[in-house]
């Protein structure tokens, strides 16, 4: 994407006036009025900086080879306050290779210059879904035996892989921050991770897959994490039951309108705590005895469960629809159904293998398990194409010659979370679990 669009028009047309002194050959500089640096020289650097914050992350990064000052706009306090001010939000998504069901990520161990130290290497893979482009990021600083979990405000959830208390992270990609949040209370092998960042607190929810013993696992409470700039914060002091003979699969919630949400299988039905209320409550899936991989995403701020409808008997054809919740909080719309030729082409490729959704503003992204292969969906345009592959990966296996699998998570990359300084009010220094 480039920083600058030289195809615009002038809105207004520019005579300048040739002085007697001005040379001839100079004449050819200044035919472009666009480009004419008398009148870039003498913008406010307040004004540069506010059309700066407006660029995309990639952009930004790239303009910042101009000069020293804009090379250290990152460091600024100044530019980094007008940023969160006034820079538009990027409704981009961030996607993990990963191999099995309980390890969605993927490292790459190499050995630095001839003192055999292994030093591990993690990446992820963001995509622009407004420019179908794809950029990587390193997550070096990342210990290993985390995995990415949830994204929130610019953050990025990582959660320790080992049976027991479980730690957590908070990353910043962009700017290469990282932050610890106090162990969780309760033991653990794989609970489901809730994570939303506002501009003043953040919340984190860890729910299920409580050990009963070394041995056996079961779906019984939930832990919350909050803190704002208030002044309050409570860590992991807030509890809550999960409803009886719960069913979660292990991985990550969705957050809307004050209440983090998951699915319920066995039969399917959609888990919602309230964060307020500390509670959980069971809300109906729609023609539930149909679904097939049903996923819930997020949608400019509505809950929307998606899923394929198979059903031999039905005198409707195969398809794969979107749901919405409406604001009651128990009745379901249907608000859109893929193209019978798309979905025919869809079902082929996917094979039966299942898939994953994940949303984010206006776009859905449908993940087909077993592959690098997806589909980006514009609700707003109404309109369905294949994500081109990302060209960081292999085609087709991984190193090892497994199957390539995106595991992804609604990204918003932000140059700055001023809110991350709460942490360090209650959290021990990072080095104290990085061992």
């Amino acid at each position: 994407m480039d920083a600058f669009n030289t195809s615009l028009s002038l809105p207004y047309s520019y005579t300048f006036t040739v002085t007697s002194s001005s040379c001839t050959s100079s004449t050819n500089n200044i035919t472009n009025p666009w480009m004419d640096s008398r009148i870039w020289s003498k913008l406010p650097q307040r004004l540069l900086d506010r059309v700066i914050a407006f660029l995309t992350p990639p952009a930004f990064f790239r303009a910042r080879s101009v000069c020293k000052r804009w090379y250290g706009l990152l460091f600024s306090s100044s530019f980094l306050e007008l940023y969160v001010q006034i820079s538009p939000r990027h409704h981009w998504f961030l996607f993990f290779k990963h191999k099995t069901l309980k390890s969605c990520i993927y490292r790459n161990s190499t050995i630095s210059g001839g003192n055999g130290d292994n030093r591990t290497n993690c990446e992820g893979y963001l995509f622009d879904p407004y420019g179908i482009a794809w950029h990587r990021l390193s997550f070096s600083l990342v210990p290993p035996g985390f995995s990415p979990a949830s994204s929130s405000g610019g953050l990025v959830c990582w959660v320790s892989n080992e049976a027991g208390s479980k730690n957590l992270i908070l990353c910043n990609p962009l700017v290469g921050s990282i932050s610890q949040l106090p162990p969780t209370l309760r033991p653990r092998l794989f609970p489901s991770i809730g994570l939303t960042v506002s501009p003043t607190s953040i919340d984190v929810s860890v729910a299920g897959d409580d050990m009963i013993s070394p041995y056996a696992v079961k779906n019984l409470s939930t832990e919350s994490f909050h803190i704002d700039a208030g002044g309050f914060y409570s860590i992991w002091g807030t509890t809550s039951s999960l409803p009886r003979l719960c069913s979660l699969e292990s991985g990550q919630m969705v957050y809307v309108d004050a209440k983090f949400y998951c699915m319920n299988y066995s039969p399917f039905s959609v888990l919602a705590y309230d964060i307020a209320a500390n509670n959980w409550f069971k809300i109906q899936a729609p023609m539930r005895r149909f679904l097939r991989s049903p996923s819930l995403v997020e949608s400019r701020g509505k809950l929307i469960l998606i899923a394929a409808v198979e059903k031999s008997k039905l005198n409707v054809p195969k398809s794969l629809r979107l749901w919405g919740l409406q604001a009651c909080g128990t009745t379901w719309v249907e608000i859109e159904r893929m193209p019978l030729q798309l979905y025919m082409q869809f079902a082929e490729v996917e094979g039966g293998n299942g898939f994953d959704c994940v949303g984010h503003g206006e776009f859905i992204v449908i993940m087909i398990r077993g592959s690098d292969k997806a589909l980006l969906f514009d609700i707003c345009r109404k309109r369905w194409q294949w994500i081109p592959p990302c060209p960081y990966l292999r085609r087709g296996c991984d190193n090892d010659g497994e199957d390539v699998e995106l595991h992804g998570l609604a990204y918003e990359p932000r140059l700055a979370t001023p809110v991350i300084s709460l942490l360090d009010q209650v959290t021990l220094p990072f080095a104290s679990f990085n061992g």
